[in-house]
């Protein structure tokens, strides 16, 4: 419908009715199809509606169509991620294989990998077991007061990504397993005791070993073990290497433990047999009826087997030696302590060949 009106100047105007579909597009870019028109939505304030109301608002409704239309083919999808399979239970001990960061561990693994550890602790035997083998620590624990005195070896932990802890005396305690901590507990991956004939074809001209069969008491050991330190007697015999590994052992030490090796045969007898036929001499300690100590020529190569009382007589050192010798005293107790006598010998081996 087209109207003609005439303005002051004469000129005709057309003007035209346009339904209310194109009144929507009034104001549309043609190009884009973007803007608005008359109509458009308000906000408060009079302002037409932005962009973002009507994506908003388009969003709430397709989210609202979704919840109610039927599932789609795309929804059962064999690429979903799911926690577990339609219908399957949920496991009470997942393998989660190490995907989700929690690898599972066997139990079997786990318990020969601490068949393989050992606590060490105390400060002198923790300080030398850093400078000798730092590789075997696993993890450390300390109380304050006592890191001061362990600086390079913290400094070496971070850098080599080992984990430690700084606790209180209860917590130590309870990680070292005993209250004479001495302030630090050191978790270690143990030594593997070294073969006879490995030990013969590497031993020195003048050779001291201790042998010991079975003497059960860690700290003896750890006596022992120190004095075979100090006066440079390097290999140990025993049945386990772990026994020169036990913490109170290690303590007593105090430090000598780095300085002895463990040596391990397929039996003690055997190992026995093994050295004398390397040309050492077995040498054993009784309490009475043996050769004097002291006017006795001990040899270069010896293999020392202590004697010591249990149960209703002596140790059965009696006749495994090739000498037997006795220390002289006052008589007035039945004899020394394994260790005390075990120092005393050595003592004498050094006098007569080192010193």
């Amino acid at each position: 419908m087209n109207d003609e009106l005439k303005g002051k100047s004469g000129k005709v105007k057309v003007m035209y009715v346009r339904g209310d579909d194109e009144s929507e597009k009034r104001g549309q870019n043609p190009r884009t199809g973007k803007g608005g028109g008359r109509n458009a939505p308000r906000q408060e304030g009079g302002r037409r509606g932005s962009r973002d109301d009507k994506a908003t608002t388009a969003g709430r409704d397709r989210k609202r169509d979704a919840s109610q239309r039927e599932p789609s083919p795309r929804d059962a999808s064999p690429w979903r991620t799911v926690s577990r399979a339609p219908g399957e239970e949920s496991s009470t001990t997942p393998d989660h294989g190490g995907i989700s960061g929690k690898s599972y561990i066997d139990p079997e693994v786990l318990r020969r990998q601490r068949a393989e550890e050992t606590r060490v602790y105390g400060e002198n035997a923790c300080q030398s077991l850093f400078r000798n083998r730092p590789e075997s620590i696993v993890r450390a624990w300390f109380i304050q007061s006592v890191t001061p005195r362990f600086k390079e070896a913290l400094r070496w932990m971070a850098a080599n990504r080992k984990a430690y802890h700084v606790v209180d005396d209860a917590e130590l305690a309870k990680a070292s397993g005993t209250e004479r901590h001495g302030g630090v507990c050191f978790l270690i991956k143990k030594r593997n005791g070294m073969a006879v004939e490995q030990w013969i074809s590497t031993a020195a001209a003048d050779d001291c070993v201790l042998a010991l069969e079975d003497i059960g008491n860690p700290h003896n050991v750890g006596a022992m073990v120190r004095t075979c330190a100090h006066f440079g007697a390097r290999g140990v015999l025993v049945p386990d290497a772990a026994v020169l590994e036990s913490g109170a052992a290690v303590r007593t030490a105090e430090g000598g433990a780095e300085h002895v090796q463990a040596i391990t045969g397929s039996s003690f007898d055997d190992a026995l047999d093994q050295f004398r036929d390397a040309g050492y001499t077995v040498v054993s300690t009784v309490t009475d009826k043996g050769k004097p100590l002291f006017n006795t020529e001990l040899p270069h190569k010896m293999v020392l087997v202590p004697g010591f009382e249990r149960g209703e007589g002596e140790s059965g050192v009696a006749g495994r030696g090739d000498i037997e010798i006795s220390i002289d005293g006052s008589g007035d107790v039945d004899g020394l302590n394994v260790s005390v006598a075990t120092g005393v010998v050595m003592a004498e081996w050094w006098r007569q060949h080192k010193a």
